[in-house]
């Protein structure tokens, strides 16, 4: 055979070869490629990521160790959606879950339950726990605590390569926090159940910082809730849970509408009695002289008041330290300066003045218990809305402030049996059944009308409009938002649940009519629009946001639940306060233990915000929002 056609019959083969499947030649096996797992995607980890992977399951047992530790509270706000023509979809149905979770018990057990026992009564919060266990036949899928427990923890006893795929996908920032993201899958041999989705470490120290995914069953399409989980830095190194968002689509909607929405907020981590007023505060003065006996006499009605306010700081502390009630801010002061202002208007002497707290708490509510004036932070959010007009969420505000100070202008207060501390001796569980706070309607009738008198002779008399709209688009919305409507301790915004009628009703004709296509219009925002719980303090904090405006009714949401989207960041620990000169007076009001009240401007749950791209090792500036968008630690809309 000649060269040239042994060469001429070599390249025959190789082109019949390129045409033929490698099957029908008898290729060897070895040469086919090893099939892609269909659930994954990115990229096999490098040396350098699987280093960052071993880290992040080595900090996570740590994570899950200090959870053990733990009894926070975890506040659950569920609402059933159903499609709408002309907003997409609107609130069909709504649920509240609050429980104080005993992680100790629970952290990696397979069935854990957090529901109470047959022998353990309904729990210390009305109106919540004994609806977890009766939730499938109102909604369409079965809710339980224990589900949405598990959603904060991102596998309490199996998180490891053993049982876990890993794939890197890219590195991102998630606010000033540079991280890498990974897509994980659990391994046939995780016998039951198993995350499933994408997971962010922060490369710093190699802290799981979100999850998002699914705690599925035996397979990835087995129905399950999707959930988007979210960690901040509340101590040095120290990454724990604070917010999570649940959503599902209507499966046979043609538009892919949202058939259920739901937010968690974790608190509490922290729960410790805050001091009294002096406090830690002894001063040595020399040369002092003792002139006790100049001191001038209490009258008999001085003693009266001292008796109340004695019962009153019993109870704020007994509710602090349940977790209830937010640790002292500025923007308690803010709003204290309302009502003292709202006082000081209408020309009334008051002997002490007025103070203001947060209950951190989700359900439309608020009470006065003694001279302290508590609003929920459900209230307080949906209260703040953005305007043309930057005196509309202040006028909203000072509203429902007032039906309140009214209450103590008139003398409705505190049952004064709380005066003796022994009465308070019980535990959580059962306190807010023993403490019945809220108002008789008899006293919330009066106190409506003495609050119309307030309103009238203060700075927003011309301005009640903005309440009366809030109370119309609450009225659309109170039927669907029946849990969100339920005090928990206090005085609801509504008289009853069979005509939704208002102690404020009044205000509703000023308002003029309700119109969602006015989108210079905005009546009430969505729940989480203004405060940010800081989850190891207990402090609320004002949201620095960046203005969204409105580009179609769909936009507006009233009292919808809405994702969560935080701006991390590592932890910078306050500043210890200036030593005060010898001989100084301590100041009047005593803040929170040093491990409950960070100075302004330290490290607190991030902002809602979406995230900005920002180059390594350095953190993205803030953007200011416009004059009509609430500033820091001012009332809302200054």
């Amino acid at each position: 055979m000649s060269l040239r056609k042994y060469f001429a019959g070599v390249v025959l083969l190789a082109v019949v070869a390129s045409c033929v499947p490698a099957h029908a030649i008898g290729m060897p096996k070895l040469l086919k490629k090893k099939p892609k797992d269909p659930y994954m995607s990115g990229h096999k980890p490098t040396a350098a990521q699987n280093a960052l992977i071993d880290r992040a399951i080595v900090r996570e047992k740590e994570t899950v160790k200090t959870i053990r530790e733990r009894r926070p509270l975890v506040e659950v706000t569920l609402q059933e959606m159903k499609p709408d023509k002309a907003l997409q979809q609107v609130p069909l149905k709504d649920l509240h879950l609050l429980q104080r979770v005993d992680f100790g018990k629970v952290v990696g057990k397979e069935d854990y339950d957090i529901t109470p026992t047959a022998g353990g009564g309904k729990g210390f919060f009305k109106n919540t726990l004994d609806k977890i266990t009766n939730v499938q036949g109102i909604f369409k899928y079965h809710f339980n605590g224990v589900g949405f427990t598990r959603m904060i923890l991102l596998d309490s006893t199996k998180f490891d390569r053993q049982h876990y795929d890993f794939m890197f996908i890219r590195r991102d920032f998630l606010g000033s926090v540079r991280v890498s993201l990974f897509d994980v899958t659990p391994k046939k041999n995780l016998n039951k159940g198993g995350f499933w989705g994408r997971i962010y470490i922060e490369e710093q120290d190699g802290n799981v910082v979100r999850f998002n995914g699914t705690q599925n069953g035996d397979t990835v399409d087995a129905h399950n809730m999707h959930f988007d989980s979210w960690r901040t830095n509340v101590q040095p190194g120290l990454w724990l849970p604070s917010a999570f968002y649940v959503e599902e689509t209507q499966a046979a909607d043609k538009e892919h509408s949202v058939a259920t929405k739901a937010v968690g907020h974790v608190w509490g981590y922290v729960l410790k009695v805050q001091p009294g007023e002096g406090e830690n505060t002894s001063v040595q003065v020399e040369n002092a002289q003792d002139v006790s006996q100049d001191a001038q006499d209490v009258s008999p009605l001085g003693a009266q008041r001292a008796w109340v306010q004695q019962a009153e700081d019993n109870v704020i502390e007994r509710l602090f330290e349940a977790g209830l009630l937010d640790a002292p801010s500025d923007f308690d002061k803010t709003c204290a300066d309302i009502a003292n202002n709202v006082v000081i208007e209408n020309k009334i002497d008051t002997s002490v003045p007025l103070k203001c707290r947060i209950l951190l708490t989700e359900p439309l509510e608020s009470l006065a218990i003694g001279n302290t004036i508590l609003l929920s932070k459900g209230l307080v959010d949906t209260l703040a809305v953005q305007t043309t007009d930057p005196a509309a969420p202040l006028a909203n505000l000072a509203t429902f402030i007032s039906f309140e100070v009214a209450h103590v202008l008139l003398g409705h207060r505190l049952d004064t049996k709380f005066a003796f501390n022994d009465r308070l001796l019980f535990p959580d569980k059962v306190a807010f059944q023993r403490i019945p706070m809220h108002h008789t309607d008899s006293d919330n009738e009066a106190a409506a009308k003495k609050a119309l008198d307030l309103l009238n002779g203060s700075e927003f008399k011309d301005k009640l409009n903005y309440p009366g709209l809030y109370l119309q688009q609450l009225a659309v919305r109170v039927k669907p938002l029946k849990s969100l409507n339920e005090a928990i301790i206090g005085d609801p915004l509504i008289k009853n649940e069979k005509d939704y009628q208002f102690w404020m009703g009044a205000l509703i004709p000023k308002g003029g009519k309700l119109d969602m296509k006015d989108l210079t219009q905005n009546a009430a925002m969505p729940l989480s629009s203004f405060l940010k719980v800081d989850s190891w303090t207990d402090q609320v904090v004002q949201l620095h946001a960046r203005y969204e405006p409105l580009l179609s009714e769909r936009d507006k949401m009233p009292f919808e639940v809405t994702p969560v989207y935080l701006k991390l960041s590592y932890y910078v620990a306050p500043v210890a306060p200036a030593a005060a000169p010898a001989g100084a007076a301590a100041p009047a009001d005593q803040a929170a233990p040093a491990a409950a009240a960070p100075a302004t401007g330290t490290a607190t749950p991030a902002d809602q915000a979406a995230p900005a791209t920002a180059p390594a090792g350095t953190a993205p500036a803030d953007q200011t929002a416009p004059a009509t968008a609430p500033a820091a630690a001012t009332p809302p809309g200054q």
